[in-house]
């Protein structure tokens, strides 16, 4: 058997192989069977800062004139109500496994919410990790005005808890390189996760309607995170997580080889089912049995970028040199 274990955020993984944030880790039953199939760790299903807020502002809103006495502890108790099921998740997967677990937020502010950050440490979590999810659309807001919001999430959270803290990334900075640099340079996050997936829209043409485009990942996807992570790997202290695209043990070493400590696992778990992590695993552990490798740490990073190298393939933006030829 090879050397599979890794550590992220400080964290001790049996494997490099996350399971990421999503519907299918919102129970303890689910969780137990992700930890039975080998999973290294399981971040839980985010809470939404604003699903917070609107279950608050629903249930107040009777109070907030008429009975302006009870407005603050109606507010109070919608709050306390809305994150006690995500606690209780929380010290229940405590129980049933013997794997990281790692609590998520997802926010676009340092508001309110960062004071629930402590209550999760409180239960028990392992880590946070903190999606933070920008599309940088207003036309009179500056590029800086969005970078500011990770400094200062990142900041609060910090102060309030011990656990690590991991930041899940937008891809949209008008310098991405650097923003992540001087995320990682404060000290305050133990890792980066890269990227968010968002919201896709489509059109239908006949109904002339804005809907979904299709929520699941493919293969294609893992270009944009396996770039990145190769671009900066080598060059930022903190841990990356790789996100998006990832769907069978070519994808997990390809991330590694970039460079990766960790690779989170969601849309071929919704298609292929938890089993399918096994299959993960023990590719990635035939794929080392046949290279020589004893350890991870023996060829992470292999494919990463080097500072200075200005003949990489992974700087370039263009297709001119591939595709000149074709007709």
């Amino acid at each position: 058997m090879k050397d599979l274990a890794t550590k992220y955020l400080g964290l001790h993984l049996k494997n490099p192989i996350i399971v990421g944030s999503c519907g299918l880790t919102n129970s303890a039953d689910k969780i137990a069977e992700f930890a039975d199939n080998n999973a290294g760790a399981v971040v839980l299903k985010s809470l939404f800062e604003e699903q917070i807020l609107a279950e608050l502002n629903k249930n107040v809103a009777n109070y907030s004139m008429d009975y302006p006495d009870a407005y603050d502890y109606v507010r109070q108790h919608t709050r306390d109500t809305a994150v006690d099921e995500y606690l209780e998740l929380i010290g229940q997967a405590k129980k049933r496994v013997d794997i990281p677990i790692i609590a998520s937020i997802n926010c676009m502010s340092g508001d309110e919410w960062v004071n629930f950050a402590k209550s999760v440490e409180n239960e028990g979590a392992d880590a946070l990790e903190i999606n933070i999810s920008l599309l940088p659309s207003e036309l009179h807001r500056r590029s800086g005005e969005y970078e500011k919001v990770y400094f200062d999430v990142l900041e609060k959270v910090a102060d309030l808890i011990s656990i690590p803290i991991a930041l899940k990334m937008s891809i949209y900075s008008s310098s991405f390189a650097n923003l992540i640099a001087r995320l990682s340079w404060s000290g305050k996050a133990a890792g980066f996760v890269l990227f968010n997936r968002y919201f896709r829209p489509d059109f239908d043409i006949e109904k002339m309607t804005v809907h979904a485009a299709p929520v699941f990942s493919t293969p294609e996807d893992i270009s944009i995170p396996l770039r990145w992570i190769a671009l900066l790997s080598q060059r930022i202290e903190s841990d990356l997580a790789a996100s998006t695209g990832v769907h069978d043990s070519s994808g997990v070493i390809k991330q590694l080889l970039a460079g990766a400590t960790a690779v989170q696992v969601v849309s071929t778990l919704y298609k292929n089912g938890a089993p399918h992590i096994n299959e993960l695993v023990n590719g990635l552990q035939e794929w080392m049995e046949r290279h020589s490798f004893a350890s991870i740490a023996e060829f992470r990073g292999k494919l990463a970028y080097q500072e200075g190298d200005k003949e990489s393939t992974l700087q370039r933006i263009q297709f001119m040199k591939h595709f000149a030829g074709i007709e």
